[in-house]
């Protein structure tokens, strides 16, 4: 792991991404965890793994921002960005998704039936979500908090006083910090993203 951080560096590469290891029930490498053939990952070591990917990459003047990425200043992916911050995006072709703020929409998956359905019946097939008021919110809660900016809870309206509540043991913990009207992860809060997320939702 040093090493691969080492590369980083030498490369001289000016954006990149390290995520940890998600075991997917159905894969070779979950059945072969499940047989005993394959050691499961070990969540301390990911951890110290995580600890150290932080401190190297802030030595490297890289900008952690967003929990799973990494940047030298200037340099962050536009896309990912605009997600994280819930900007509008549309998705073209098969599988294909877009958003915008309110709908959530996905294209068939099938290339052969996606092609027939356009070619031949002039239509986009896909799906679509509208998102309540809570599941906007929760999604914003949820995005924002693993980005260096923040949940905004002013933008949370008539919900900021519960969130801020709820957010309480973590701000005593140390797991999230408070700046203002502002709520971001801590290095200790951001190796429980998930749980903290879930734990604000309105």
């Amino acid at each position: 792991w040093k090493h691969n951080l080492s590369k980083v560096k030498e490369l001289a590469i000016p954006h990149f991404s390290a995520y940890a290891l998600t075991v997917e029930e159905g894969t070779v490498l979950h059945n072969n965890i499940q047989k005993k053939k394959t050691t499961p990952v070990d969540i301390e070591q990911a951890a110290g793994q995580f600890e150290l990917l932080v401190d190297n990459a802030k030595t490297m003047g890289y900008e952690q921002y967003e929990i799973s990425n990494f940047a030298k200043p200037g340099k962050y992916a536009v896309h990912n960005t605009n997600y994280w911050r819930g900007v509008n995006y549309l998705g073209i072709g098969p599988s294909a998704h877009s958003y915008n703020g309110t709908t959530r929409q996905w294209n068939m998956a099938n290339n052969a039936l996606y092609l027939k359905s356009v070619l031949k019946e002039h239509k986009v097939p896909f799906e679509v979500e509208t998102l309540t008021v809570e599941q906007q919110l929760n999604e914003y809660v949820m995005t924002s908090l693993r980005t260096i900016w923040g949940c905004d809870i002013n933008l949370l309206n008539d919900y900021a006083s519960k969130v801020l509540q709820q957010a309480k043991p973590f701000i005593e913990r140390g797991e999230i910090l408070q700046q203002g009207n502002k709520l971001m992860l801590s290095v200790s809060g951001k190796l429980i993203a998930d749980k903290i997320a879930s734990a604000l939702f309105v």
